[in-house]
């Protein structure tokens, strides 16, 4: 990314001169580079400011669309990232009906309650691929199996997805697609929203200016964060990947069984097997996460809900989706596993949470 701070400096939008061709290749290389995590093409990426301006663009211009005067409907997962249920909202102000897809124990859609909310006047179903708090990775194919035979599509905000799971077949079975840099290693404030090339006709933009990325979004682009939002999808790419996924899962997997053996009373939130990775949203019976997580400051890096819901004095709307009360979701702490942890990292963390846990056990007796 650096010589484009400094050298490499042009707009990539200027097409009159050579310092403008040098940062257009670099973005337009850029766009492919995100494109073939996804199996998509480069003009099929629409550069974003990161994942919830892509949600935005999704369902907003999806809605102000000819397609959208028509169809007046949309499903959203009960569980979705608050970008998206915030989204839907405004929708419901624009006149649309907006139906709340109830979840299972586990976090994953109830296909029945789909089936039977699906008709002709439904738009887009909008659901995130894997859920930022628990873990859980939807069943993509079967979802979009049920939509085909109506004609709805499908926007899934993968934002938590490329270090979770392959990405390659999701443009198989979605039409709109959220991207994050940052959630890959890579810069923060770069996104993407993949929109298939058939629909691209139909968007309204949602930033309107200069007509830039082919009308769909405004602005000029921030080329050494384009530069580098590619760089981390060429990494995801590469063999070790799928590796990498593993360690990470038994790392997490280890801390899990680290603390139960401490003699903690725990329990998972979530799925514990075929969902996130790196992810361990864990449940301390008869404690406050809030309490827990300040006795763990400054050595240790957690989190109540999501980090987009940080500072918000609520339970989260996720552990609530999957039927835990009021007391147990905020009970509950999300711990991540990532790519720099080490297996002695999960040793202390795991240390550090018992030895804390006891204390504040012990001051409540």
């Amino acid at each position: 990314m650096l010589p484009y701070f400094t050298e490499a400096f042009g707009n990539p939008h200027s097409a009159d001169h050579a310092i403008g061709w040098e940062a257009t290749r670099a973005t337009d290389l850029a766009a492919g580079q995100v494109g073939r995590l996804i199996h998509a093409d480069a003009d099929e990426i629409v550069f974003t400011s990161g994942a919830t301006e892509a949600n935005n663009l999704a369902m907003l211009g999806l809605s102000d669309s000819a397609l959208g005067r028509k169809k007046r409907e949309v499903l959203l997962s009960s569980i979705d990232h608050k970008s998206a249920l915030a989204v839907g909202r405004i929708l419901e102000k624009r006149g649309f009906a907006v139906t709340l897809l109830p979840v299972s124990a586990d976090g994953h859609v109830d296909l029945e309650y789909l089936q039977r909310s699906l008709n002709e006047n439904v738009l887009l179903v909008s659901l995130s691929l894997v859920n930022s708090e628990i873990g859980t990775v939807q069943k993509l194919e079967d979802i979009a199996g049920l939509l085909r035979g109506h004609g709805v599509l499908l926007h899934c905000d993968a934002a938590q997805a490329p270090c979770a799971i392959e990405m390659s077949e999701v443009t198989l079975s979605a039409d709109l697609v959220s991207l994050s840099a940052h959630k890959m290693y890579g810069p923060k404030g770069i996104g993407a929203l993949f929109i298939k090339r058939s629909l691209q006709g139909l968007f309204e933009p949602i930033i309107h200016g200069g007509g830039q990325q082919r009308n769909l979004r405004s602005g000029t682009l921030p080329t050494p964060l384009c530069v580098g939002f590619g760089v981390a999808t060429e990494i995801l790419l590469q063999d070790e990947a799928r590796e990498e996924r593993e360690r990470i899962k038994n790392r997490r997997d280890l801390f899990v069984n680290l603390l139960r053996a401490s003699g903690l009373t725990i329990a998972m939130n979530g799925p514990e097997s075929n969902g996130h990775p790196g992810n361990a949203n864990v449940r301390f019976v008869g404690l406050s996460g809030h309490d827990l997580l300040a006795a763990l400051q400054p050595k240790l890096a957690a989190s109540v809900g999501s980090a987009c819901s940080s500072g918000i004095p609520e339970p989260s709307h996720v552990l609530r989706g999957i039927g835990l009360s009021t007391a147990e979701a905020e009970s509950s702490i999300r711990f991540c596993v990532g790519r720099y942890t080490s297996e002695t990292d999960i040793h202390e963390a795991a240390r550090l949470v018992s030895n804390a846990a006891s204390a504040l056990s012990s001051a409540a007796a």
